[in-house]
Formats: C-alpha cells, structure tokens, sequence
C-alpha cells in the first residue's frame, strides 16, 4: 500500500529572511567573545563582522544537508569575527614593545638558569617594581605576541599572521612543524599557566570563570594568562623570528 503521508520538506526561506531571524545570534556570540577579549575591541566592530558572516551563511546554507540554519550561521559568524581580531590589532604599540623586552628578558633567565623564571628574577632584570612588572602581564593579554595557528611574521605592531593559506608543501610542513612546537612548549609550561591555558582556550572560560576556579582574583587569573603568553613567546623565538 502506498504510503500517502506528507514528507516533512527542508524548511526553505529566503535569505533576508534568515538574517533577519537570526541578528540577535551576532550578538550573542559577540559579546560571549567579548568576554574574553581585551576592553580596547569594540562590541560593534565584532557585530559588523559577524553580520557579514551571517549574510554569507545565508546565501550558501543548502536546507538539503541536514544541519540547521542556526548552527551552520553560528560557525560562519564566529568565523567572520575572530578573523576581524586577526586582522586588527587594538593593543598600543608600547604595549607590544614591553611584551618583547619581558619576553627577552624570560629567554635570558632560562637559558642561564635552567628552569622557569620566576616574576621576581624578570622584574629585576628589567629594573621594575614586581607590580609594574604585573601590569604588563596584564597589558600582554591583549597582545598579539603570536597566532596559535602558525608562525607569520613579527612587526613593530606585534604578530600578524599571514592571510595567505599555505599551498606549497614546505609551507604545510612547516606550519604543522610550528603547531607541534607550540604544543610542546605550552605542555612545557608551569603547571598552573599551563592549567590557566587549557581553561581559557580549550574549555572557553573567561577570566572571572577561570579565578573562581583557582580560587584567585580574575586580575591574577589575567597576570598567569600574561606571563603563559610572554613565556611562549621567548621559548618559541626561533620560529618568530624574522
């Protein structure tokens, strides 16, 4: 017998119509990154992004897939957006300069000494107060010391990763060689910044988040992410160098 049920179809919409259904998506996501991103990046600029991100989805969406509008908008936006945080850098520049000499400074003590540096050796050896020396950790959060995806290049703006995919096989081997050096660098790492690391990057918590659950203030929670970061940079300098 002939089965006379009517087949659920794909729910077919228009573009627009998808966009418009789905703005407050682009801002969710944009403020839950904002959450992790430095004051100086504006909520509005990540919104532009990610409504461009939005309109791109809903031209290529195909229904027939299986996957809903939402979730496949929700990779398409985020996407758009931290490639706008790839492209601009809000960190002032003395910001970056700092970044570097602590991070020279770090590759200095390590090398000499054999172990990790402690924050009281690095502000001495750059003739800071241990708070002024916190500070900058702080600052580095905010800094573009590398991408986590491949080597670029390093200017006076800090790290720019290159726009350019790799087509060319000693391209891939060496972005996969720098992907296995960062790995080792970061399992390398003191073991609550490497904890700090996972936390913020891994398992997506923001700062406050991460401090509840070492039971430290979320400024701490900031000078640990810095010091991880600026640490990675003066351990990893071979492959950043120019």
């Amino acid at each position: 017998m002939k089965n006379n049920a009517a087949k659920v179809a794909p729910d077919y919409k228009t573009s627009n119509e998808r966009v418009v259904e789905h703005e407050q998506l682009v801002k969710r996501i944009a403020f839950h990154l904002m959450s992790r991103l430095p004051a100086s990046v504006q909520a509005d600029d990540l919104i532009q992004a990610g409504m461009i991100g939005l309109i791109e989805a809903s031209r290529k969406f195909d229904p027939e897939q299986g996957a809903s509008f939402e979730t496949y908008a929700g990779i398409r936006i985020r996407g758009a957006m931290l490639d706008e945080i790839r492209r601009t850098d809000w960190t002032p520049r003395s910001v970056h300069r700092k970044a570097r000499d602590v991070a020279e400074a770090v590759r200095k003590i390590e090398n000499e000494k054999g172990r990790d540096a402690r924050d009281v050796e690095v502000a001495e050896v750059m003739g800071l107060q241990l708070d002024e020396y916190h500070k900058i950790l702080q600052d580095a959060t905010g800094c573009r010391i590398f991408s986590f995806e491949d080597p670029g290049t390093i200017g006076e703006a800090g790290y720019s990763s290159s726009t350019e995919q790799p087509n060319q096989p000693l391209e891939n081997l060496q972005h996969s060689d720098f992907k296995q050096g960062l790995a080792t660098a970061i399992k390398g790492l003191p073991e609550r910044e490497r904890l700090v690391m996972a936390l913020y990057y891994d398992e997506e918590l923001n700062l406050r988040e991460i401090g509840e659950i070492l039971g430290v203030s979320e400024s701490r929670v900031c000078q640990i992410h810095g010091q991880a970061l600026i640490r990675l940079r003066a351990r990893m300098e071979d492959w950043l160098a120019d």
